[in-house]
């Protein structure tokens, strides 16, 4: 018999906490859900809440806090409200891991609280160790603390790496399905639609990292993760475009052998590995059968007509704030382009502008952080609000 694991779920209401929720329903003698977050969807939260009967339920939008108080008010769970309660409630003593689920920089500091309280993290924030790797990793490893990662391609190295963390790696190689647009040109993405950045051929995701897939930005932010995660050199990492999403990574050690990890595209089975490791618990998900992939296929990405792959690869050269400024530029370069406010192409020349010009700082804090994050946001939409023709 196990003792059930106290879970936080932070962004229960997104893709990755809804599938998170139901791996806990199916593994209700493993897992005993604490407390679960949501940005502004009041609606979901409270249906969640209902059925799952978590402990603690925080709405960060203070503005419907009444909304989702009244509505579990007859129920034992306590509400709260607002940004600085998702970071406060994760240091609960019932909490043993913290699923972070949030979208982008806003899962840095909840993250933190929770590293600082020892509590595990599953991390499916990948904007957490781009924006602030160094510190994040460093506190993780000052008070014992294991990051398990939840992306499928950092949980695909981390399944390759169980018994072999003695031994070092050569090289990883991160697994990308290309998007919607691979193979096309710069001229054929000028006038793409957002409808058409949002249908993914393989995975269904939020809006934000489902375009992030199309501008290849998403695995330049998975390139600088992987850095943070498995500790290594920029030149210890490359991409390779791989359209069945059957492969989810690769490693490569240093006699040359390489471990890969398969399976059909799934997000469920690394959210599982993540709050179940080291078990492996049994599921009913579909089995992959070969005849029905016969070909596999394998090429390189096309950098020079996705420039955020090259710009991810810049920013960890660079080091200090840089990827801080990037990840900044692009939550709202992305956001403009959902708002048909920029073209798709626009997205990198944001990115790569507001990069290159927001202040350099070698060695950052966690103020700096926050600093940077700002100056970024700042510069992106100052560009976006001239929307000039040509950006340097």
């Amino acid at each position: 018999m196990h003792q059930k694991k106290g879970v936080a779920i932070l962004g229960s209401t997104g893709s990755i906490g809804t599938q998170a929720l139901e791996v806990i329903e199916t593994y209700k003698d493993r897992f005993d859900l604490q407390i679960i977050t949501a940005n502004k969807n009041a609606e979901l939260l409270i249906e969640q809440a209902i059925k799952h009967s978590p402990n603690t339920v925080v709405i960060a939008d203070e503005d419907q806090y009444e909304k989702v108080k009244n509505a579990l008010w007859d129920l034992d769970i306590h509400v709260y409200a607002g940004n600085d309660a998702i970071a406060q409630v994760v240091e609960s003593n019932e909490v043993e891991i913290v699923l972070t689920a949030l979208v982008g920089y806003a899962g840095l500091k909840p993250t933190l609280h929770a590293i600082r309280a020892g509590k595990h993290i599953a991390l499916a924030n990948k904007e957490t160790l781009v924006v602030a790797g160094d510190i994040v990793t460093q506190e993780a490893k000052e008070r014992g603390v294991n990051i398990y990662p939840v992306d499928s391609e950092h949980s695909a190295i981390f399944q390759c790496l169980v018994g072999e963390f003695q031994n070092p790696i050569e090289k990883i190689y991160l697994t990308a399905s290309g998007g919607p647009f691979r193979g096309w040109t710069s001229e054929q993405l000028i006038n793409v639609k957002k409808e058409q950045a949002l249908k993914h051929p393989n995975w269904e995701m939020g809006a934000k990292i489902t375009i992030d897939s199309a501008s290849l930005m998403n695995k330049g932010l998975e390139v600088i993760e992987a850095k943070w995660l498995f500790n290594l050199k920029p030149s210890q990492i490359d991409v390779i475009v791989h359209p069945q999403s059957i492969v989810h990574s690769l490693v490569q050690f240093e006699d040359g052998s390489m471990k890969a990890q398969m399976g059909l595209p799934d997000m469920k089975l690394p959210i599982q590995f993540a709050l179940t490791y080291p078990d492996r618990l049994k599921t009913d998900f579909p089995r992959f059968n070969f005849m029905d992939y016969p070909n596999l296929t394998f090429e390189q990405p096309d950098r020079d007509t996705f420039n955020n792959l090259n710009l991810a690869f810049q920013a960890m050269e660079l080091g200090g704030n840089a990827a801080c400024a990037l990840n900044a530029a692009n939550e709202i370069s992305v956001a403009a382009f959902l708002r048909d406010q920029i073209s798709f192409l626009d997205i990198a020349r944001i990115n790569e502008a507001t990069m290159n010009n927001t202040t350099h700082v070698v060695k950052p804090q966690y103020e700096d952080y926050v600093a940077s994050d700002e100056e970024a946001r700042n510069i992106a939409l100052e560009l976006i609000r001239k929307k000039q023709p040509h950006f340097t």
